[in-house]
């Protein structure tokens, strides 16, 4: 038994405790020990209490074995409720919001304030985006500036009626006024009276926005796209709150973390613009424009204005866009599975754009029974590839992309699974979703070469030739990533990954490590435990920790579960140090990493 007990040194002292409780129970509280018992003492508590000690430490062993696994997957998380009516004016380029959230504090904790996103205000010159931009521009790296492409100084040079910007009219918590101030885009609300633990309140909010020209994710008139509104992070939108207290992240640069919840969303604009966005279209048979059924035109309407009503429920987010000359087309998975909706840019006598936007209709049905085979079931009615935005930006039931490239198309999707229904905090965690995403994509265009591309082409020698050579670059699959993570190292530019995702010294070491290193974590971790024990890991996080915010600390665990193996030092090796992978089985030798095809 004392044996047994070193073995479990590091619960031994509660051990101790409780058996010093046990014995004090017994004695009316009044212990014969001054203070707590030492070892000789201990053993005469075992004997006295063998009993009781043997199925205390029996409970205590198991409870070792399952309680990080059982307690965490079970945390409290909140929950929201929005139900938003929204009008734009597609001449001014403002939009007015009415927004009633009901919102459920499930913490232990009681809440004095609360916080929102007002993204737009990002869009202003002088902002932290804007100067942290410049800032990074100054970097060259590989003949390179540093700042993001897309913004540059662009934020600096747009006029008043460019700018982004959200600013609240008014805001009630259960019909009472509620003081607020700003700090950029993060909204401060001094609450009047506290919102207790385990009980709901309703915020009632009126906002005014501007929406800002096309520079990050979100905008209006984008030449590359020509898509008139891409709007995404549109609304003032709740923090999040959860065990390590609230979350109220700048926008400074990059990536999110929300509250799950439900949707009800209304836009009213112009009867001349279709629209695509997040959940299922409510009064599709007033629409019409094959919402109701596959290539029926826009129903003719009387009013001035169109409203849109859509719904999605389970989600932390709501995107949509809109323009005059959207093209729809649809696809319905077989066994009551998800409808795909592809939403572009319609280019009259532009053959190549529908056929590369149809290809990725077609694409979708293709690949998704693979997705799920290995990586879980979509949960979702619909999914949406819009064209809008400045790339490809990944939100709940739908993407915004720049363009039809697949490439660019599986990743975005892949986004569902480890940020739309996993939803780690990627400010902190922005690897677990890039990296594992980035994974999963390199398998998903494998499978895709391997099952459409080939076939297409099998009567050009060349382009044969060209996907045999691919397919044969090691490591499998994974080789480009595997590359980029070989630059960063030798670099000098590679921070740890536990370095939060806004505070990067440079955008190269964050896409660098979050995209290339955390797909090499993954893949490596498969080396290490094993390709078959990783992929049955992959299909157990999403059915233990979908739609439960984990962390780092919470897949170790699962893959020590999975594996039977201790892993705590490579998170540790990989994610908080600098040391260098070594990277296993580069050669085609030995096992063939198998999925499920």
């Amino acid at each position: 038994m004392n044996k047994n007990l070193e073995k479990l040194n590091s619960t031994d002292n509660n051990a101790v405790r409780i058996l010093f409780s046990l014995y004090q129970k017994e004695n009316n509280n009044k212990p014969k020990f001054t203070t707590m018992p030492n070892h000789e003492n201990y053993s005469r508590l075992q004997k006295k209490y063998k009993e009781k000690f043997i199925s205390f430490i029996v409970l205590l062993f198991f409870n070792c074995l399952q309680s990080p696994l059982l307690a965490q997957a079970n945390r409290w998380q909140q929950k929201v409720k929005y139900n938003m009516m929204v009008d734009v004016d597609a001449v001014t380029n403002k939009l007015m919001g009415k927004q009633k959230l009901e919102y459920f504090n499930n913490s232990p904790d009681k809440l004095d304030k609360v916080f929102y996103h007002l993204y737009w205000n990002a869009f202003q010159p002088n902002s932290s985006m804007d100067v942290r931009s410049r800032e990074l521009g100054k970097t060259v790296i590989n003949n390179r500036q540093d700042w993001d492409a897309r913004v540059q100084d662009r934020i600096t040079n747009l006029k008043d009626d460019e700018i982004g910007y959200q600013k609240i009219v008014s805001l009630k918590m259960n019909g009472v006024p509620q003081p607020f101030k700003y700090h950029e885009t993060i909204l401060e609300v001094n609450l009047t009276k506290a919102i207790l633990p385990n009980t709901k309140v309703i915020f009632d909010l009126e906002f005014e926005a501007q929406i800002p020209l096309q520079i990050r994710r979100s905008g209006r008139d984008n030449p590359q796209t020509g898509v008139r509104y891409s709007v995404s992070q549109w609304y003032p939108k709740m923090c999040e709150y959860d065990y390590e207290g609230w979350h109220p992240t700048p926008y400074i640069a990059r990536e999110f973390y929300g509250v799950w919840g439900d949707f009800d969303v209304t836009i009213n604009i112009d009867k001349t613009y279709k629209l695509a966005g997040t959940g299922i279209l409510e009064n599709a048979n007033e629409i019409g424009w094959g919402y109701d059924a596959a290539g029926t035109e826009l129903k003719p309407t009387a009013k001035d204005k169109r409203s849109w009503h859509f719904i999605g429920n389970n989600v932390h987010d709501f995107v949509w866009a809109a323009d005059p000359d959207y093209k729809h087309i649809v696809r319905k998975m077989p066994n009551n599975g998800p409808a795909i909706h592809v939403i572009y840019n319609f280019i009259p006598g532009d053959t190549k754009n529908d056929a590369a936007w149809t290809a990725v209709a077609d694409a979708a049905v293709t690949v998704l029974p693979f997705i799920e085979k290995n990586f879980g079931k979509y949960p979702y009615p619909q999914y949406s590839f819009i064209q809008g935005g400045d790339g490809g930006m990944e939100y709940p039931m739908a993407t915004l992309l720049a363009d039809s490239r697949l490439g660019t198309v599986f990743h975005e999707w892949m986004h569902s699974w480890y940020q739309m229904m996993l939803a780690t905090n990627e400010s902190l965690y922005g690897w677990m979703d890039e990296g594992f995403t980035e994974f999963a994509t390199d398998l998903v265009e494998g499978y895709y070469r391997d099952k459409v591309t080939r076939l297409q082409v099998a009567g050009d020698v060349t382009a044969l030739k060209k996907l045999d050579s691919l397919s044969k670059l090691l490591p499998l699959e994974h080789y480009s990533n595997y590359a980029t993570y070989f630059y960063l190292a030798k670099s000098g530019y590679e921070e740890p990954l536990t370095t939060h995702a806004d505070h990067f010294n440079t955008n190269f070491g964050y896409s660098a490590a979050a995209y290339a290193k955390g797909c090499v974590f993954m893949e490596q971790l498969g080396y290490i435990i094993g390709a078959e024990a990783r992929n049955k890991l992959l299909l157990s996080y999403y059915n233990q920790w979908r739609f439960k915010h984990p962390n780092s600390n919470d897949f170790i665990q699962l893959a020590e579960n999975v594996s039977g193996l201790k892993l705590d030092w490579y998170k540790k090796n990989t994610g908080v140090t600098l040391q260098k992978l070594s990277i296993i089985k580069l050669t085609a030798c030995g096992k063939k990493t198998v999925y499920q095809r």
